[in-house]
């Protein structure tokens, strides 16, 4: 079970506030070039509403299924070849994808071990897996967690960087490399606060509703006088 329900409110609230613009986003089209060609699929395991499977359509021209257990989720799509599904059970028949993506969803899977297996299952020998995440202990360039520091102790129980590596070894995955991949989150601190839901953060819905509405003042008082985009860097984990 994920750490949240994502309901018909939560998945409104991701919808209309995890979407970012594509311009935002061309280090992630950098980053993940290496591994994306012409011809292959690539599953987007925990796909949420889409944003990342129609990107890898538009950036590579690439076959993309997309997995997803919401059904709110599912019902919001912008990718029509999303299907039912979850880590532990992926809907597809052994060797089918030649890549998989797994956006800020690790730590919503109960069994890492056991997903681990379950991707090696669908995947074609020395396909690699394309990790996005905020990581345990890697909270320092994300701005989420400046205004809202009680949520870094919600981050620090996701898996780390070393818990998720040792977890895929179970499934025969070898460590590949990890970068730190900067986006535009918001054009400006004014239009991020402005679009901030709490329902749309997991972090955010673990915490107080004190420690919620202290940040989010504090987010408010620093729009007022913030110039110039709201760049956010999480880690790109790539094993194989």
């Amino acid at each position: 079970m994920a750490r949240i329900a994502y309901h018909e409110q939560e998945a409104a609230a991701f919808r209309a506030a995890r979407h970012m613009p594509r311009k935002g986003l061309r280090h992630w089209r950098d980053a993940v070039a290496k591994y994306v060609h012409p011809g292959m699929r690539l599953l987007d395991l925990g796909a949420g509403t889409g944003m990342w499977a129609t990107a890898f359509i538009d950036w590579f021209g690439i076959d993309v299924v997309a997995v997803e257990p919401s059904a709110s989720m599912r019902a919001r799509t912008s990718h029509p070849r999303t299907v039912g599904g979850d880590a532990s059970a992926i809907p597809l028949r052994d060797g089918a994808a030649d890549a998989a993506w797994l956006s800020t969803m690790v730590h919503h899977v109960p069994d890492l071990p056991a997903a681990a297996v379950e991707l090696r299952r669908v995947l074609r020998p020395g396909a690699p897996v394309l990790i996005r995440s905020a990581f345990a202990g890697r909270h320092d360039r994300i701005t989420l967690f400046r205004y809202f520091p009680e949520a870094i102790d919600v981050l620090d129980t996701y898996p780390s960087v070393g818990d998720v590596r040792a977890a895929f070894a179970a499934g025969g995955f070898g460590f590949v490399g990890l970068q730190a991949v900067p986006q535009i989150t918001a054009s400006s601190l004014q239009d991020a606060v402005a679009a901030m839901s709490r329902d749309a953060h997991t972090p955010l819905k673990l915490i107080s509703d004190d420690a919620y509405a202290a940040g989010l003042a504090r987010m408010y008082a620093a729009a007022a006088i913030a110039t110039g985009p709201v760049i956010d860097s999480l880690d790109l984990l790539v094993l194989r």
